[in-house]
């Protein structure tokens, strides 16, 4: 049984999708539930975490009424202003819907990579932490040592970095990004997503062997019970189709783990993350 604790879903004519440009057609059309269901049927994957892809609130709501109506859909990580005053007012607003399980600002699309630690967005870091509700970080390796700014002011946050961080991979390189990661690994209430490792590799001739050095890491420094699986489709379509993803990661894992531990990064881990706050 496997959790897909992140993927996306879109429909081209909501236009709010910033990134979407003729120039990556495979992903400049709709993405919808219909067209992901085969994909988990042929991967047992049962429950799933859908995650924005446009900053505006117009696009959480989208994704929560997909969700409302998919019985798969566990939940959603969609997107307020974190920069706005009256972040709080909204975040009540949207946990009033129970599928509504975490947020995401989209520091990589940031012109300033120390967005994060602005006092407006401090403050509303500051009240996730009181309420006890999730955010996860889409960052590249620069952004980490701001992240790690936040985290020493907010050690009760409850974060999942997406995508490793977005390591390198097709060159190869692994510093500075694996001592970052090793640090952002001492807070305790920080998780990981094994996802968007594809399209980080070198898209024409990936193989597990050239990712598995990037995940070995994370295991080393976050352990097995703050690692989670994310197919991050359809994304992930750039290097690989769904089941290429999963494929890759189990054979990663099974040389470096036994049954159980790969259980808790296919479902468990994922379970715990978005559970109830606490």
């Amino acid at each position: 049984m496997i959790f897909d604790a992140h993927h996306h879903l879109w429909k081209v004519a909501r236009g709010d999708y910033h990134w979407m440009t003729p120039e990556i057609p495979c992903l400049a059309h709709d993405y919808l539930v219909e067209d992901l269901i085969p994909h988990l049927r042929k991967a047992a994957v049962t429950r799933t975490i859908l995650v924005q892809a446009a900053q505006t609130e117009a696009e959480t709501e989208f994704l929560l009424s997909l969700a409302a109506t998919t019985d798969f859909i566990a939940g959603v990580t969609g997107w307020l202003d974190m920069a706005d005053a009256d972040f709080p007012t909204h975040l009540a607003h949207f946990r009033q819907n129970p599928k509504f399980l975490a947020i995401r600002p989209m520091l990589q699309d940031l012109a300033d990579d120390a967005w994060i630690l602005q006092p407006q967005v401090l403050q509303n870091l500051q009240h996730l932490s009181d309420t006890g509700f999730r955010i996860e970080f889409l960052t590249l390796p620069r952004h980490l040592p701001h992240v790690l700014v936040a985290l020493k002011e907010l050690p009760k946050l409850h974060v999942v970095i997406d995508h490793l961080s977005k390591p390198p991979i097709a060159s190869g390189v692994m510093e500075p990004w694996a001592t970052l990661m090793a640090q952002v690994a001492e807070h305790p209430n920080i998780y990981c997503k094994l996802s968007g490792l594809v399209t980080e590799a070198d898209h024409a001739c990936w193989t597990p062997q050239s990712i598995a050095p990037y995940v070995n890491h994370v295991i080393d420094v976050f352990g097995t019970d703050r690692l989670m699986f994310g197919s991050d489709w359809p994304v992930c379509k750039l290097a690989g189709e769904y089941g290429e993803v999963v494929n890759a990661l189990r054979t990663i894992l099974n040389q470096r783990l036994g049954p159980r531990d790969i259980a808790k990064i296919f479902c468990a881990n994922a379970e715990r993350f978005y559970g109830p706050p606490g």
